[in-house]
């Protein structure tokens, strides 16, 4: 049976479906999905559409098909061929797991997630380390993709995620094409975020410089780092984070805003607006913002949220700064874009505006994240040469 909607939309009465299945769609051209899998998980969803936990066990499903052919191809020897089911089973199960509220079934699903992921990244990527970088009394999870042309000490690049992603995914859709550039990532999950929220119980922060110094002084140890390369990057909600800690971690040498915020709290008002009245036109479950900040309900999740803004603090940035945001951004408008980048105090700055015409202009170039991936990375290069 066939369902309208295109390959952006998959279902065209579910925001917030539809979004999470263009994040996952996202992972292809880097190995880590396939799209006739994620089909017959559509498929089925269309025929389960008014029951709220066909999500996550549609996602399982396949996924437990997927992690099965890994375990038959690990077994039989072919550990590469193993490394490829099992890195798409991690992200179906990170997919199937984003709508499952905080408890034991959604750390079950996680749990899976991260052991299929890494069980994949080891056999595939042989480059990458898994790290802790300390924080506090504790630790935030980490990779480190060494690459694998760096001659010396090499320009590094620290990589933070948003609300909803992880750094099993943007190690694969940033780490690696900065690996074939001769840059190093360390893709760490931080405070609010993958690993570090679900099994560390670190919650986000309006200080993020908290995880971003850390994180810098982290790689700048290392041997095989240049401490005075070393820029920093992270995208959708991490579009405040990333210059945040930029503002007050002068060592970066760089900032990315993969997505831009200015007053994070703005933004979410007219989300909780929308949200109120149908749940399922927003791109985030109503658990989400309170689960990563550690608040027991929206009213107080959005008081804390009143501290993440970039007001007197983006002048603070003098490091180069890259801002990029796509005509077709459903999650953040044009004016948050401007205004972060009218706001930063840097003198190299640079607002890149993606469109319909050119492509890659969904949130955070989702739906050709290889051309954003590329924009940055020409970016990061003109200035590391």
């Amino acid at each position: 049976m066939y369902y309208p909607g295109n390959w952006i939309h998959s279902f065209p009465q579910n925001f917030q479906w539809s979004n999470a299945t263009l994040v996952c769609k996202g992972m292809a051209p880097y190995g880590a999905v396939a799209l006739g899998e994620i089909d017959w998980i559509v498929q089925a969803l269309h025929k389960r559409s008014n029951e709220p936990q066909a999500w996550h066990e549609e996602w399982c499903r396949v996924a437990d098909k997927v992690a099965a052919k890994g375990d038959e191809a690990a077994k039989a020897g072919n550990q590469a061929t193993a490394g490829n089911y099992y890195l798409r089973a991690g992200q179906y199960y990170y997919t199937g797991e984003r709508m499952v509220p905080p408890g034991e079934l959604k750390t079950g699903i996680y749990r899976k997630s991260l052991h299929y992921s890494q069980e994949g990244l080891k056999r595939r990527y042989p480059n990458l380390e898994i790290v802790d970088v300390p924080y506090e009394n504790s630790s935030l999870a980490a990779y480190f993709l060494k690459s694998p042309v760096a001659k010396g000490p090499a320009p590094t690049v620290v990589l933070f995620n948003g609300l909803d992603n992880c750094k099993e995914m943007n190690v694969l859709f940033a780490g690696v094409e900065l690996a074939f550039r001769g840059f190093h990532t360390l893709a760490i999950d931080g405070p609010g975020q993958g690993e570090s929220l679900r099994l560390r119980g670190h919650h986000a922060r309006f200080d993020y410089e908290a995880a971003g110094t850390p994180a810098y002084e982290f790689v700048a140890r290392r041997k095989d780092v240049d401490p005075k390369r070393v820029a920093i990057m992270a995208y959708s909600a991490g579009g405040y984070y990333a210059p945040r800690a930029a503002a007050f971690e002068p060592r970066y040498c760089a900032c990315v805003a993969w997505g831009p915020h200015y007053d994070y709290h703005a933004v979410w008002e007219k989300r909780w607006v929308a949200m109120k009245k149908d749940e399922n036109s927003v791109a985030t479950s109503h658990f989400q913002l309170p689960w990563v900040l550690g608040t027991p309900d929206m009213d107080t999740a959005m008081e804390k949220l009143k501290k993440f803004t970039l007001a007197g603090v983006a002048q603070k940035i003098t490091c180069p700064m890259l801002i990029l945001w796509g005509s077709e951004d459903k999650l953040t408008p044009r004016s948050v874009a401007d205004e972060l980048y009218a706001n930063t105090g840097s003198k190299d700055k640079t607002l890149k505006i993606f469109d319909e015409e050119e492509g890659a202009a969904e949130h955070c170039q989702v739906d050709n994240r290889q051309m954003g991936t590329d924009y940055i990375a020409d970016w990061l290069e003109a200035r590391f040469r």
